[in-house]
């Protein structure tokens, strides 16, 4: 998770810890979807503000913007097909700030999902299911929609 934080930071430049953690999340859900495996094996956590990788949190604590380089990433430990994957979710969300990548993430099943029984500022750390995000965000693709990252898409230029 550290090599994609640092993946991350290198493309898009510096950012809030907020809005690398979406991202992350982001780049996780849909890797899975388009590959079938993981791009890091550390938890995801439905928090209040949406999901967050605690070793991710762990390494930011107390920062409020983040930047490269990310201790401990190696961006050349990534294949070409998850550098693939993470630049299409920094194509479809890098324009986001970090309150709408929340906002949008606590409207998505798999973190709605994970925070049952929780009021909406309460502490929880229940692990958002890496299946209940795969079936979710592979079934986005199917419904084509086209606020969702397409894989092997072409983006227009401005």
């Amino acid at each position: 998770m550290h090599d994609v934080a640092a993946y991350i930071l290198d493309k898009a430049g510096p950012m809030t810890a907020m809005k690398l953690q979406k991202l992350v999340y982001y780049s996780q859900a849909w890797h899975f979807v388009w590959d079938d495996e993981v791009l890091f094996p550390e938890p995801i956590e439905a928090w209040a503000n949406g999901p967050v990788v605690p070793a991710l949190y762990a390494k930011h604590r107390g920062r409020y913007t983040v930047e490269a380089p990310w201790p401990g990433g190696r961006i050349d430990a990534l294949t070409d097909a998850q550098r693939e994957s993470i630049d299409e979710v920094l194509n479809a969300y890098g324009d986001f700030t970090a309150q709408q990548l929340s906002v949008l993430s606590h409207s998505e099943r798999p973190w709605q999902e994970a925070r049952q029984g929780l009021q909406p500022l309460e502490r929880g750390s229940e692990v958002i299911d890496p299946a209940v995000m795969a079936d979710y965000y592979g079934s986005l693709l199917q419904e084509g929609s086209p606020s969702e990252p397409v894989r092997g898409s072409t983006v227009p230029e401005d």
